[in-house]
């Protein structure tokens, strides 16, 4: 059996991300999901690109602030104890307007954690 008990305060931030990200998964002990805290000021990013993912299905719970999301049907806002959910194969790009009044404050889950699943979107094409 194998318990862990993680502050995500505590946890350093990942470098060269259009936010701030903080990996739990690996500190959680955890290898069959992908779980990462984001704080995203106004004007700020979640992800590296509009993208999709093959199998992953991803579940964002935002804890403060409104969540925003572009998807190919239009845009879709999250705000405090709302949980977005987004199916494999379905793109989209979450982010903070600029003209947002506070940060965003997200918890993201992805499972199946899988190198290699994540796949940029254009929409132009």
């Amino acid at each position: 059996m194998g318990y862990h008990v993680v502050d995500t305060d505590e946890i350093e931030p990942d470098p060269d991300r259009p936010c701030t990200r903080r990996s739990l998964s690996d500190l959680a002990g955890l290898t069959n999901m992908a779980i990462n805290r984001y704080t995203a000021e106004p004007g700020e990013e979640l992800p590296l690109a509009y993208h999709y993912h093959d199998e992953q299905e991803e579940a964002f719970y935002v804890l403060s602030g409104t969540l925003h999301v572009k998807t190919p049907e239009g845009d879709l806002e999250a705000g405090p104890d709302t949980l977005l959910t987004v199916e494999p194969d379905s793109p989209q790009f979450a982010y903070n307007p600029e003209d947002a009044e506070e940060p965003v404050d997200v918890v993201a889950i992805g499972a199946p954690a899988i190198d290699g699943d994540v796949h940029a979107y254009d929409p132009d094409s």
